[in-house]
């Protein structure tokens, strides 16, 4: 893989940054995009100390302006993209009849609004090259309803996995495949630390596999669909929740 070229959003830290380390360490060069430019940057030396094979890039997820910066930056940076991962995601916690227009439009922003923009932008340069994968990451929050992330956050993500079958079926043609992962809850520092300890062992215990979800493990999906190989894995969302939810 040591020729392709993958941008990630959100990279600076929690799962994105761990899709970023899998994806480097399977031999792609990594533009490693984050509003949050410092810890970005930082992840990017940590990555390559000469930056020949991790980059950081400035990217504010509710600007297609943004997006399309990126994506030349990166192509004239090392002459090509491959894949793009949409995984920037925030929310916080709100019970459903107090969430305000300014934290819903929030949420929605960063969520929803980033992965519509990413697929726009890199699925338009993907079929014009007539090549490429997008990976876009969901939540099991936004197919069960459930409503511990946000009401506004499951909203999301469920309008994220829709708009991940629209651009699959457009731009399939093309040579694009365009995938969903959808996780269910992760072992992430930001789950231990917006989680009750005597809460998170209820859904622990309600998991049937009986443990979190690892972020190495949602990297490695999210690699498995941006290889060359799968070229017959489109409009899917993949479920990786340890059997918390199955269709």
């Amino acid at each position: 893989m040591s020729n392709r070229i993958a941008l990630v959003t959100g990279a600076a830290r929690g799962l994105g940054a761990a899709v970023a380390r899998r994806f480097h360490a399977a031999g792609y060069k990594v533009a490693l995009a984050d509003i949050a430019i410092d810890a970005t940057q930082a992840l990017a030396r940590e990555l390559d100390t000469d930056q020949g094979s991790a980059c950081a890039i400035e990217l504010d997820v509710t600007s297609k302006a943004h997006f399309e910066r990126a994506r030349d930056a990166v192509h004239e940076r090392w002459g090509r993209i491959d894949v793009l991962v949409n995984n920037a995601g925030a929310s916080k916690v709100v019970p459903v009849m107090e969430i305000t227009a300014e934290q819903f439009d929030q949420v929605i922003d960063i969520n929803l609004r980033s992965v519509l923009f990413g697929c726009q932008v890199f699925g338009r340069y993907f079929a014009d090259r007539g090549a490429g994968r997008i990976v876009n990451i969901a939540s099991l929050a936004g197919q069960n309803g459930g409503s511990a992330t946000g009401a506004h956050y499951a909203a999301a993500k469920g309008g994220a996995i829709t708009l991940t079958k629209v651009f699959a079926r457009d731009l399939a043609a093309q040579g694009v495949t365009v995938n969903a992962i959808s996780p269910g809850p992760l072992d992430l520092p930001i789950v231990h630390e917006s989680v009750p300890a005597d809460k998170l062992d209820k859904v622990i215990a309600g998991i049937p596999v009986g443990r979190l979800g690892s972020a190495d493990y949602i990297a490695n999906v999210a690699v498995l669909l941006a290889s060359p190989d799968a070229y017959f894995a489109n409009g899917a969302c993949w479920d990786v929740n340890g059997g918390l939810y199955m269709r």
